[in-house]
């Protein structure tokens, strides 16, 4: 059974509109606009047989098109991304045993991220969806604190139980610590990374949902499956000296820049 990757992208986003097309320049001073740099990662995932990119906007589809992707044109009433590849899957008619969700943002997510959630679960046959989750050192949580003090949205953290079954995502910094740490100490709070794996019985599932209230009120669309008592797992990964950061705001565009520059990234 294959894995679906779905990029799903849009122009109309309130805090960023235009985003997907905004140019990021590589650490070889070449511009590509954000949603190439997501459809170039998710083609290095080992294993996915099909990505395509799925949006309701023409700008994006012709840009997409342009360099080569394949686009699935989806409603403009998709209230988010899952919605959006629920949307996707539709119309290419089924037939996958995963579905992965690259959210367009996200340039910066490493092949063993996706690979590691697929894994999970083909290994826990209970889990509906799963997430990837990542330890922040001593810098990141700085960095979210950081965002939140000058009133912005910055990354997502979670926190999760037993056998990694999340218990809630947040835009603030959760769990609360009280102090600070020391570069290079483990601290406790995970950054949510913006993937999701979906079995396609719980996407299908999550469109006739109506909108939660949490998921209304953080602008989080995972909190869906988790007020409907659905299990979303989160999965730990490991940066492997990769630096990560998604695209939520225009301040955000030095900081991906300076990311891509000191790995290497072209």
């Amino acid at each position: 059974m294959a894995v679906l990757v779905v990029i799903p992208a849009r122009y109309a986003s309130t805090r960023y509109p235009g985003k997907p097309l905004v140019p990021l320049r590589g650490a070889g001073g070449e511009a590509k606009p954000l949603i190439r740099r997501t459809w170039e990662a998710a083609r290095a995932v080992p294993g996915a047989a099909r990505v395509v990119v799925a949006t309701d906007d023409a700008r994006i589809r012709d840009a997409a098109a342009g360099f080569g992707a394949e686009v699935v044109m989806t409603s403009e009433r998709c209230r988010n991304g899952t919605e959006r590849c629920a949307e996707a899957l539709a119309a290419l008619g089924g037939g996958y045993e995963i579905v992965v969700n690259l959210q367009g943002d996200a340039p910066l997510t490493p092949p063993w991220f996706v690979e590691a959630l697929i894994a999970a679960l083909r290994a826990d046959p209970a889990a509906e969806v799963a997430t990837p989750v990542l330890r922040a050192d001593a810098a990141a949580l700085a960095g979210f604190r950081a965002d939140r003090a000058a009133g912005r949205v910055g990354g997502t953290t979670a926190v999760f139980g037993a056998g990694g079954r999340a218990l809630y995502f947040s835009k603030e910094v959760i769990p609360y610590t009280g102090r600070d740490y020391a570069a290079g100490e483990a601290t406790p709070v995970f950054h949510h990374v913006g993937v999701y794996a979906y079995r396609p019985e719980a996407l299908a599932a999550y469109t006739g949902w109506e909108e939660g209230v949490l998921e209304r009120l953080e602008g989080l669309e995972q909190l869906r499956f988790l007020e409907r008592g659905r299990s979303v797992l989160c999965v730990e990964v490991e940066a492997r000296g990769r630096k990560f950061w998604e695209l939520n705001n225009p301040e955000d565009v030095p900081r991906l820049e300076a990311m891509m520059a000191e790995m290497g990234l072209p």
